[in-house]
């Protein structure tokens, strides 16, 4: 294996040749902000965030897209960075609710992190702002258009699933959104509510609806357990307060990416002291099914009566 050696923030850095600028100083413990970058999907460089200054290139590039080279020179924190990740932290601020004491993500929110991180205070421009409905139309995902930042993480989770692509990018300009086909709400559209954009979305545009007001991040405590409904062992965690199970959510790194709802299902009967009934689309419309119908256990039932 060939590789490449480089300097950040002016310590030497050596990291396989194809490594990118992101990832070396990730290995070197350099802290860089991201909001887009996604280890399983990487290679996105959409929000900017993670913009470093390498001496001889004509801008601040994204270090997410940025390969590393030999005798190349980092800089992740000079001024013309710092002032580029203020401006692009503003720009976000000037159309995102400032409702962070109530916001369900308040705590586990990048964008409130960064700002505290940059001491933006406020958004430094005015002008129109989006004011979207929130749809909570399905009993499991609430989406709050008027929080995201279009990093495109669900979008692109959603879409590296063959046959999935439910949500993805619409209109242009300020009027941009992630949508469903036809922008309708998602409880209308194909979606089969398996999380996995709950669990990369950076910010408070999506949330667990089973979990709303039930606690915060700090307050949970947390146990992995893994589903063993099928064999891609797709790994969740138990969260608990006050001694309480409250709820199931998908792991947010290694093998936490759910492919489906009747895993988590599964899991919240299996762990909840109190699991929320479990709701599946009939005829276009969610109506509340029985715990044999919802994780697909009738047929299994039907046939063991019968031998009975």
């Amino acid at each position: 294996m060939s590789y490449v050696s480089l300097t950040i923030n002016g310590v030497m850095v050596t990291v396989p040749k194809g490594t990118t600028v992101l990832n070396a100083a990730r290995e070197a413990g350099v802290f860089i902000p991201t909001f887009c970058h996604d280890p399983n999907i990487p290679r996105f460089g959409a929000c900017r965030i993670c913009v470093v200054e390498i001496p001889g290139m004509r801008n601040l590039p994204a270090s997410c897209v940025t390969e590393a080279t030999e005798g190349m020179e980092v800089y992740t924190e000079s001024p013309a960075v710092v002032e580029a990740r203020k401006t692009i932290l503003e720009l976000l601020l000037a159309n995102h609710p400032q409702d962070c004491l109530t916001c369900e993500k308040n705590g586990d929110c990048r964008l409130q992190d960064y700002a505290f991180r940059y001491s933006v205070k406020e958004a430094g421009f005015k002008g129109e702002s989006k004011d979207y409905p929130l749809d909570d139309t399905n009993p499991y995902i609430i989406r709050d258009a008027n929080k995201c930042i279009l990093c495109g993480r669900c979008v692109r989770t959603c879409n590296a699933i063959p046959d999935r692509s439910v949500i993805d990018f619409g209109y242009r300009g300020f009027n941009t959104k992630i949508v469903t086909a036809m922008d309708t709400p998602l409880g209308e559209s194909d979606c089969v509510y398996c999380g996995r954009c709950v669990t990369v979305c950076p910010v408070g545009a999506l949330a667990w609806k089973p979990l709303a007001g039930k606690g915060r991040t700090w307050e949970m405590a947390r146990q992995d357990v893994t589903c063993t409904f099928c064999d891609s062992g797709c790994v969740f965690e138990v969260l608990s307060k006050d001694g309480k199970n409250v709820g199931v959510i998908p792991k947010a790194s290694g093998n936490g990416r759910p492919l489906c709802l009747k895993g988590r299902l599964g899991l919240e009967l299996k762990y909840l002291d109190d699991p929320p009934p479990p709701y599946l689309k009939k005829d276009g419309e969610f109506a509340q099914v029985s715990w044999a119908e919802a994780l697909g256990l009738e047929d299994i039932l039907a046939k063991l009566d019968n031998k009975g």
